[in-house]
């Protein structure tokens, strides 16, 4: 990945808006990068301007999470047609718009990356403006950050992860902030990278964030400095740790894995006083302001001022479809079939009917803002990371079939829903049907078929008895081909 024109990044950090383009640069902006961070203000502005960033529509604020990764995952009926949608359900990425889309995703984590790296840099070039927590919280910070894009990137462009495929090379891990071109590396090494990154931003981060000691601080600060508040709207300590638990997954260490879940869980969910608690009944089903993201459970999110006209509006409205014929796109679970365990699961209770011309279909109600007090907490919320994955992780991973299970009953019973009745044969089978109720609209799907490389998963486009409830995957399925415009810059 080369590094083009690095400075435009500081008007996007000043105005907190998406940069779309690259501008030259001159010795001036040298002058200007300096006096960004000449306080730690400059740095607050810097790595909001990150997390600002993440929401834009090709990563987080839509492709990314509720879009096209869970499109691929056939949450989705997607059709038969040559629009985007029905070109990514079919998984026909030779497809100039899909090559688009990737571009877009591609360019805009690596511009985020090398925002990342000019951070870390500067951290260590003026550590004495920042005094007290800060030099471990941002650095942490964006550590963390620089990881987490690596790391979605592999598990899009990257292989199938196994002992044979990890040799494979496929995206550059970008650490500089000058014009040198990055070379590809193999998944297993891309993966180290980010397993390295993320230790070292817990252990700036356990000193230094409020989120162990004082909970996520979910509120405004009276003195007006929210440098410290709003936790899990920040790549936390424990969001940290999570990304580690989902690292070691894509790498198969069930060791790790577990241990890692299982301290999250351990250190979170003490009785009486949860960091992350489980949503409550009340809050769930709440008639006036429902909190349907389940927020108090939410790790990691991203704030999104505009999350319910281009993620509720764009991809969940029933009027989406004029003549309901489940084409285009319908969600999977608008059909007359069972999808959850229990009429009456919490998740189940976010669907709604809508009737027109005597046709009923049910909508998803997750990413649509509601009225009434507190809502203010989880109106914008875009969720990346729940407390619900740590325990399927912890479940898919134990090796004792009783503790797997507790875990995802846990899970269950935090959902209103009865203990499962899996058995050893028959739990990995229940544990990928909890993440399927989990995830929805959360990105993750895809990545959990990707992670345990399902030869086949459900069918999005499943309308009838005659057509077939799951679709058979290649492996290629699963790969995200580079961009032309990468793969050219090397030829060239």
């Amino acid at each position: 990945m080369k590094t083009k024109m690095r400075y435009s990044w500081l008007v996007c950090l000043l105005i907190f808006s998406a940069c779309n383009s690259w501008i030259d640069i001159t010795p001036a902006d040298r002058l200007n990068e300096d006096m960004l961070f000449k306080d730690r203000q400059g740095f607050e502005k810097a790595i909001n301007g990150v997390y600002v960033g993440l929401v834009d529509r090709s990563l987080y604020g839509r492709n990314l999470s509720a879009g096209i990764i869970d499109l691929m995952a056939q949450y989705y009926n997607y059709g038969i047609g040559s629009d985007l949608n029905s070109l990514l359900g079919a998984y026909k990425y030779e497809e100039q718009t899909i090559k688009d889309a990737f571009q877009a995703v591609w360019e805009k984590a690596y511009a985020l990356i090398l925002n990342c790296n000019i951070i870390l840099e500067k951290c260590d070039e003026y550590p004495e403006v920042l005094p007290g927590v800060y030099y471990n919280l941002y650095k942490g910070e964006a550590l963390a950050l620089r990881a987490m894009l690596h790391f979605d990137l592999l598990r899009l462009f990257g292989p199938v992860y196994n002992e044979t495929s990890k040799t494979t090379e496929c995206i550059p891990y970008v650490t500089n902030t000058d014009a040198q071109i990055s070379p590809l590396l193999s998944a297993e090494s891309v993966l180290k990278l980010v397993i390295e990154d993320l230790n070292i931003a817990a252990e700036l981060l356990k000193d230094a964030d409020p989120i162990i000691t004082e909970g996520v601080r979910n509120e405004a600060n009276s003195s007006g400095d929210n440098s410290l508040n709003y936790r899990q709207y920040r790549l936390n300590y424990y969001a940290v740790k999570a990304l580690l638990a989902r690292a070691y997954a894509w790498e198969h260490d069930q060791i790790n894995t577990l241990k890692v879940a299982e301290e999250i869980i351990a250190e979170v969910q003490v009785e009486g006083a949860e960091i992350f608690p489980f949503v409550t009944h009340a809050a769930a089903i709440d008639i006036s302001a429902p909190d349907r993201v389940f927020s108090t459970e939410v790790i990691f999110s991203l704030y999104d001022s505009y999350r319910e006209t281009e993620i509720q509006e764009k991809l969940f409205l029933p009027t989406l479809d004029q003549v309901y014929t489940f084409t285009s796109k319908r969600l999977e679970f608008g059909r007359d079939y069972s999808f959850y365990a229990s009429g009456d699961d919490y998740r189940y209770d976010i669907w709604a009917d809508y009737s027109n011309a005597g046709k009923l279909v049910k909508y998803h109600r997750k990413f649509e803002d509601v009225t009434g007090s507190g809502t203010e907490k989880f109106n914008k919320m875009v969720p990346l990371i729940r407390l619900s994955e740590i325990y399927l992780l912890a479940a898919e991973y134990s090796d004792d079939f009783t503790t797997a299970k507790m875990y995802l009953d846990k899970v269950r019973n935090s959902r209103n829903c009865p203990s499962s009745t899996a058995t050893e044969a028959t739990l990995k089978d229940e544990i990928e049907k909890e993440c399927r109720r989990e995830f929805l609209g959360e990105g993750q799907m895809f990545f959990f078929y990707k992670r345990n490389a399902r030869q086949q998963i459900p069918n999005g486009r499943f309308e009838k008895d005659s057509d077939s409830p799951t679709i058979n995957m290649s492996m290629s399925n699963y790969v995200i081909p580079l961009p032309d415009s990468e793969t050219d810059m090397r030829i060239n």
